[in-house]
C-alpha cells in the first residue's frame, strides 16, 4: 500500500524517440543542411487515413514555408497570439482552443515554445514540449508541412502574417500522438493538460455557479486557461448554424464584463473561435444594436468589430448554446462559492504506476493509495486524477481504460500493509463524487468528511501505465502567508492575502482600461509590494518598464501586454524570493544565479563584462538588489535580447539608421 508520495518538484524534460534538439541542430548547421526527420516522415502515414480519405495523394506535398511564395516566413512576429491561429483540415479545435487560451499567458506558453528564429542558426528544426504523464516530453520535427495546390493542408498562417508557430506546434503534436489523424476529434481537457500539466475543472452549464461572469472573469485575469465547448449538431461533423456558432466545436473564453446597458448592466463573455472568422450573430454579436446603444465608458477598450473570430455574447446566451466550461490550472479550481484564487491545496504524486489489465474475473485491488482528509472545509475538498499514456490506448479505443473507487478506512486498517480481499464486500459503499472522463484523463472531485481513505483504480483490459495525482484542499489556518509580497504563485492562481473582490490590482483587466506609468506605480507599490518602505517602484523605474512592455508604443498598457508584465512580475517575484539570502535581500553576486533560473531568459547569454556593468547599474552601494530594480534589470535584457534577434538577419549583428537606433534607445 502506498502511503506517500514523491514531493512535487520540477520535472526533467523527456527527448521523445531519443532525439537531441541541440546535437541534430548542430549536426544539420555544420554541415549547411536542413534537418529531414525519419522519425515523421513527409508521408501519408504521417497524417493517416482518417484525414485522406477522397484526396488526391498525387497532389499531395510537404514543403517547408520558405518554399512557398507567400513572403519571408517567422517562427514569431511581435509576439504569439491567439490571432495567429486559423484552423485548417483536421478537427483539431480542441486542441487550438486550448492553445489559444495559453496564448494568454506568455510566460507558460513560452515555456513550450522555447526561443526559435527563422533568422538565427535556422536549420530546419524546431522543438516543442508537452507534459505526458507526469513529466514534460521534448518533441523534435523538422518544418515541412504538408499542402495541397500551395494550400496548408492543416493549420496555416493568417493572411499577410507569415508566423509558423502554430503550424509547427501542431505538427509536433500530431508527431507526439502518432499522426495528424489522432488530431481529428478529441477532448479539450486532454489538450489543456498536456499544455501545462494542470488538473482539468469542468463545470455544466446548465447548472453552473450562481455567478458565472465573476466565476470566469476571476479565473481568465488569475492566469487559468479557459475553453468551451458546444453540444453536438444533428449530424456527427461540425457545422455552422444559423446563429453563427458552429456545433460540436471548441471556443476560447478570452474575457468577461458587465456592461451598462440601457437603464441597468448586461453581463457578456469573449469568446474566440480556432476558425479564425464565423463568428456568433445573436445579441452583442459585432456591430450589434446592443454595442450601438450602450453608452458604457469602456466601450472603445472592450469592442472591436473584426473579423477576427472573436465576438461577445451575454452570458444568458452562453448558457443557452454551449454545454460545458472548463477550467485548468496547477491546482483544482472550486465553484462551490464561486472561484475563489486564495485556496490552498496540497497534492500527492504517484508517477510511472502500472496495473495489470483484468481479462476476465473479479477486479484486482492489489493496487492501493492511502490519503488523510484532516479536516472539515467548505465544497470539494479532495480531487483525484488519473491520466494515462496515450500509448496504453489503441488507436481505434476512445474509452479511457481504468475505474478507480475511494473507501473510507478505520485507522487500524490504515496500517495494514494492504486492504485484505473481504475489505471489498459488495455491501460497502465507495464515497460518490463529480466524474469527467476524456480519453487520457479521468477526474472526481469529492466532498469528503475527516478520515482516511483508500483510493483503489482498476484496468478492464489490458496492462495501463498512469500518473495519479490526488489534491487536497487546506483548511484556513494552513495557507503560509507571504513574508515580504503580498502576492503568491501557486500554479497559475495568484494567491491573495485580501479577497479578490478587493484588489486594485486586478482592477484594470476586470474594467478593460488601459493604464499609464502613473498608475502602474500606484499598483505595483500598493498590491504587489509590502516590503521595506524604500524598497517601492519609483515612477523612472514604472516609466521604464512601459516602455520595454508598450508593444503599441501609446504610453499605456493594454489587458494583455498588462497580462504579460503580470506574469513576469510573479516570475521575478519567485526567483528573489528563491536565491535571497535573508528576507528581501539579494547580492549583486547572486545575478548569475537570477538569470539563470528566469525562464523567460532562456537561450539569453550575457558576458562577464555586460554583468559588471549590470551590477553597477542595477545595485545600490552595499552591492545590494531591490526588487523593483531586479525586475528592471531582467524585462530589459529580454527585450533588449529579442530586439537583436528580431533585427539580426544573420544572428551576428545589426544595421540601423541613426533614426532607428535612437528609437530604440531612447524610448526603450
Amino acid at each position: 500500500m502506498a502511503h506517500d508520495a514523491e514531493p512535487l518538484a520540477e520535472t526533467s524534460v523527456v527527448k521523445f524517440k531519443n532525439q537531441d534538439f541541440r546535437s541534430l541542430r548542430d549536426h544539420c548547421l555544420r554541415r549547411r543542411q536542413l534537418f529531414i526527420d525519419d522519425t515523421f516522415p513527409a508521408e501519408a502515414s504521417s497524417i493517416g487515413q482518417k484525414l485522406l480519405k477522397g484526396k488526391r495523394l498525387s497532389k499531395l506535398e510537404w514543403k517547408r514555408p520558405q518554399d512557398l511564395s507567400f513572403g519571408p516566413p517567422h517562427f514569431i512576429l511581435e509576439g504569439a497570439s491567439r490571432f495567429d491561429i486559423q484552423q485548417g483540415k483536421a478537427g483539431d479545435c480542441w486542441f487550438l482552443a486550448a492553445l489559444g487560451s495559453l496564448t494568454q499567458n506568455p510566460q507558460c506558453l513560452q515555456k513550450i515554445l522555447m526561443d526559435q528564429s527563422y533568422s538565427h542558426q535556422y536549420a530546419g528544426i524546431f522543438q516543442f514540449r508537452f507534459w505526458q504523464c507526469g513529466q514534460w516530453v521534448e518533441v523534435v520535427i523538422d518544418d515541412r508541412l504538408p499542402v495541397m495546390d500551395d494550400s496548408f493542408l492543416f493549420v496555416h498562417p493568417r493572411r499577410g502574417n507569415q508566423e509558423f508557430w502554430p503550424c509547427l506546434m501542431e505538427k509536433a503534436y500530431a508527431k507526439l500522438l502518432g499522426s495528424y489523424s489522432q488530431l481529428h476529434y478529441g477532448y479539450l481537457p486532454d489538450a489543456l493538460v498536456d499544455l501545462t500539466g494542470g488538473v482539468v475543472t469542468t463545470i455544466n452549464l446548465h447548472s453552473s455557479p450562481s455567478d458565472l461572469l465573476m466565476a470566469v472573469k476571476t479565473a481568465v485575469q488569475a492566469g487559468s486557461m479557459v475553453t468551451c465547448a458546444t453540444p453536438k449538431g444533428l449530424t456527427e461533423e461540425a457545422e455552422v448554424m444559423k446563429n453563427g456558432l458552429v456545433s460540436q466545436h471548441a471556443y476560447t473564453v478570452t474575457g468577461a464584463a458587465q456592461i451598462q446597458y440601457r437603464r441597468g448592466w448586461e453581463e457578456i463573455i469573449r469568446l474566440w473561435n480556432p476558425w479564425g472568422n464565423t463568428e456568433w450573430r445573436g445579441r452583442w454579436r459585432d456591430g450589434s444594436q446592443e454595442w450601438k446603444e450602450t453608452q458604457d465608458p469602456r466601450k472603445s477598450q472592450l469592442y472591436g468589430n473584426k473579423e477576427d473570430g472573436e465576438f461577445w455574447m451575454s452570458c444568458r446566451d452562453f448558457q443557452e448554446n454551449f454545454s460545458c466550461l472548463f477550467m485548468c490550472n496547477q491546482i483544482p479550481i472550486t465553484t462551490d462559492h464561486g472561484v475563489t484564487p486564495n485556496e490552498s491545496w496540497r497534492q500527492m504524486r504517484f508517477k510511472n504506476q502500472v496495473i495489470a489489465g483484468n481479462t476476465a474475473g473479479a477486479p484486482r485491488r492489489n493496487v492501493q493509495y492511502l490519503f488523510d482528509v484532516q479536516e472539515p472545509t467548505d465544497g470539494n475538498n479532495v480531487v483525484v486524477a488519473f491520466t494515462i499514456m496515450p500509448q496504453s490506448l489503441k488507436t481505434e479505443e476512445e474509452i479511457f481504460p481504468l475505474h478507480f473507487q475511494v473507501y473510507k478506512v478505520s485507522s487500524f486498517q490504515k496500517f495494514r500493509e494492504r486492504l485484505p480481499p473481504a475489505f471489498f464486500s459488495p455491501f460497502r459503499n465507495s464515497a460518490q463524487g463529480i466524474d469527467y472522463v476524456s480519453k487520457y484523463n479521468f477526474t472526481r472531485s469529492f466532498h469528503l468528511s475527516p478520515g482516511t481513505y483508500v483510493v483503489v483504480p482498476s484496468a478492464h483490459g489490458k496492462e495501463v501505465e498512469f500518473l495519479l495525482r490526488i489534491f487536497l484542499k487546506m483548511p484556513d489556518k494552513d495557507r503560509d502567508p507571504s513574508s515580504n509580497f503580498n502576492l503568491r504563485l501557486e500554479g497559475f492562481v495568484p494567491r491573495f492575502s485580501i479577497p479578490i473582490s478587493q484588489s486594485i490590482f486586478l482592477l484594470p483587466l476586470d474594467q478593460g482600461l488601459d493604464i499609464d506609468a502613473t498608475q502602474l506605480q500606484s499598483l505595483l507599490n500598493q498590491e504587489f509590494l509590502t516590503g521595506p518602505p524604500g524598497d517601492t517602484f519609483s515612477l523612472d523605474q514604472c516609466q521604464s518598464i512601459m516602455a520595454l512592455m508598450d508593444l503599441k508604443v501609446n504610453g499605456q498598457l493594454d489587458q494583455e501586454e498588462f497580462a504579460r508584465l503580470r506574469s513576469r512580475l510573479i516570475h521575478c517575484q519567485r526567483v528573489f524570493q528563491n536565491i535571497q539570502r535573508s528576507p528581501g535581500v539579494l547580492h549583486s553576486s547572486d545575478l548569475w544565479k537570477v538569470i539563470e533560473s528566469t525562464d523567460f531568459l532562456s537561450g539569453v547569454f550575457i558576458t562577464k563584462e555586460l554583468l559588471s556593468l549590470m551590477t553597477l547599474r542595477y545595485s545600490n552601494s552595499s552591492g545590494l538588489v531591490s526588487f523593483p530594480s531586479l525586475v528592471c534589470f531582467l524585462i530589459r535584457l529580454e527585450t533588449m535580447a529579442k530586439a537583436f534577434r528580431n533585427l539580426s538577419k544573420d544572428g551576428k549583428g545589426i544595421y540601423l539608421t541613426e533614426m532607428e537606433w535612437m528609437n530604440l534607445v531612447m524610448y526603450s
